[in-house]
């Protein structure tokens, strides 16, 4: 999948620590051996009969660790003590979660009680783009799950894919982010666009269509992990504005970034790479903090 096609970016302005000093890429090699093949194996299947799979489950590991850190607090559903983050406006549209839930019911049979909602989203990301033919990094592990959600947050800290970049780069840096980490994770019409993919979105969305068709944010190579998304910003072919304001705006920071993406592909990568790990490390709950769900859907108890 390309970069855009899997990298919707969200955001929250919460201010929250960034620290990896309980997780451990080895956390679970002696009390659950299996567990990357497990998941990799559900996520192939997947992806056999659903080639955008792999970029939802990614979204999914960004949904969580913006809103209240990486703490699954996105996979709970309404209950009488809880609102789901799922509902926020951001969220609606958010999918995957049948997959996530099929390896955790996987992972349960061959270890139970053992592996964490919240380390399975930040795998299953891994996976995900290891799988489209991105790169692969050791993902931290040792995360536990909350047992609360944050729907306020996720609607009203989640900026719209029409804000500015001024804003955007704000509310990384609110989480311990920076610029690069910004460009990397960054992949919403646009007068920036250039004319040509503009008819091709005119003719796929008419005015007085259903509202409901769906276009890859990178025409090019929709279904492979690459630095093609970057190279259409500079031909004006970002989708959302804020993307396309990642090479637009004049004097931003973020041209020579994209510039470097274009160029070095493998320089994008390990920049990738770098962030994703950057990203996983928001906020984590670890020691005694939090629970490890036997149901990523509720709360142990309930």
């Amino acid at each position: 999948m390309s970069s855009s096609s899997v990298l919707l970016v969200t955001f929250i302005g919460f201010l929250f620590c960034v620290s990896n000093a309980q997780l451990d890429s080895t956390f679970y090699d002696e009390t659950c051996p299996n567990l990357y093949r497990i998941v990799d194996r559900v996520i192939r299947f997947a992806m056999l009969s659903d080639a955008r799979i792999g970029a939802s489950l990614l979204r999914l590991h960004f949904l969580d660790c913006f809103v209240n850190g990486c703490d699954a607090s996105l996979l709970l559903d309404d209950s009488s003590s809880i609102q789901s983050e799922k509902n926020a406006g951001p969220n609606v549209d958010a999918r995957g979660f049948n997959v996530v839930d099929t390896i955790k019911t996987t992972l349960e049979d061959a270890c139970p009680g053992i592996v964490s909602c919240a380390d399975i989203l930040a795998i299953a990301a891994e996976a995900s783009v290891s799988l489209a033919g991105g790169p692969s990094w050791d993902v931290l592990l040792g995360r536990r799950d909350s047992t609360t959600a944050n729907q306020a947050g996720a609607n009203t800290l989640i900026p719209s894919p029409f804000e500015g970049l001024t804003n955007i780069t704000a509310k990384f840096s609110a989480v311990g982010l920076n610029t690069n980490d910004l460009v990397a994770l960054s992949g919403n019409p646009d007068q920036t666009l250039a004319s040509s993919y503009l008819a091709i979105l005119r003719q796929r969305c008419p005015q007085n269509g259903s509202g409901s068709t769906l276009v890859n944010l990178d025409l090019t190579t929709p279904t492979y992990f690459d630095n093609n998304y970057f190279s259409n910003l500079q031909n004006n072919g970002g989708l959302l504005q804020s993307d396309q304001e990642l090479f637009s705006t004049t004097g931003a920071a973020t041209i020579v970034i994209v510039n470097n993406f274009v160029n070095n592909q493998a320089a994008f990568f390990d920049s990738f790479a770098e962030s994703m790990i950057n990203m996983g490390n928001i906020s984590p709950l670890t020691g005694s903090s939090g629970e490890i769900r036997s149901d990523c859907k509720k709360v142990n108890g309930s």
